[in-house]
């Protein structure tokens, strides 16, 4: 069984869409990633911190989700981090209302000891500084670090961020971002600039339109599977990242053929996630539903063609 160490936050969100709103709920992106890549037979462990304001029924949910949570630090006295947003009527945009740092102000990553020889590590997106503590609290090498980040990293950390990336295998940002951060349009020629940072596979996501995976002269596009309804898009990208980390540290194989397998299963996972507010859709998720669902992608993407 592969090992793999979450490294993100655990948070409250309050959520505001087309559809509905909701108060604080249980969010962050390590918990879409935990629970996303505990569909696998993986070992998993949260790193994060909360507040005394977090529920113990939260702790007790990722533990029934075989995470472990050792290394999810409680400050007395504190706050927990929290988001609140409200989207757009066509869900790809969204204005950010409140954001509270909170006890993730002083965060110092503890990696359990357990993890420190983690198969596959999947930074979470935070400040550079507390991804890279954690790179550095690693007593071997892992199969792979993959690393999300976003604009308000490159806007304001970018030499913090460059070392990062530098230490990283895998990338996952999404277009937009990857344009920012090679100033190039051609996501093509972003993902060569990429590269030339360190990362030997470049994952650029797309939203509703899929996500391309890239290493050297090798290209794969896997679409997003159209959805008759999208309803909360919040962590989405967070639960491609899970499901992504997830199968790649429970198949051990980290082959440009295989991550494309991962990339499948990460939108897999993530079309379910936007189907309900928060985490509500994950948590419950069945073995079947996912199953299922897998074959429509398949069906989706598989056609025969004869070529002279």
């Amino acid at each position: 069984m592969g090992k793999l160490l979450i490294v993100g936050t655990v948070a409250f969100d309050a959520i505001e869409t087309p559809f509905g709103k909701t108060d604080k709920i249980l969010g962050g992106a390590a918990t879409f990633i935990g629970l996303s890549a505990s569909q696998f037979d993986v070992q998993s462990a949260i790193v994060s911190v909360v507040g005394d304001d977090f529920p113990q029924e939260y702790i007790d949910l990722l533990k029934k989700k075989n995470i472990d949570t050792s290394s999810l630090e409680v400050v007395k006295g504190g706050k927990t981090f929290f988001w609140k947003g409200k989207y757009h009527n066509d869900l790809n945009s969204r204005d950010t209302l409140v954001t509270e740092l909170n006890t993730l102000a002083d965060f110092k990553p503890l990696v359990p000891n357990d993890f420190k020889d983690a198969d596959v590590v999947m930074l979470g997106n935070l400040h550079p500084s507390v991804q890279m503590s954690v790179i550095v609290q690693m007593t071997k090498r892992p199969k792979l670090v993959v690393l999300d980040t976003m604009n308000f990293w490159m806007d304001n950390t970018l030499d913090e961020l460059m070392q990062v990336i530098k230490h990283t295998d895998v990338i996952t940002i999404n277009d937009e971002e990857a344009r920012q951060l090679t100033n190039e349009y051609s996501l093509v020629k972003a993902a060569e600039k990429i590269h030339a940072m360190g990362p030997k596979y470049v994952v650029i996501k797309k939203g509703e339109h899929g996500a391309l995976l890239f290493n050297q002269d090798n290209i794969f596009f896997a679409p997003a599977l159209p959805l008759e309804e999208v309803f909360d898009p919040t962590g989405a990208g967070d639960t491609f990242a899970g499901g992504f980390s997830g199968y790649l540290a429970a198949t051990g194989n980290t082959s440009f053929n295989n991550l494309k397998n991962a990339v499948i299963h990460g939108s897999n996972l993530a079309s379910f996630c936007v189907e309900k507010f928060g985490t509500e859709r994950m948590v419950d998720l069945g073995e079947d539903e996912i199953y299922k669902r897998l074959h429509q992608f398949k069906a989706l993407t598989q056609f025969d063609i004869e070529l002279q």
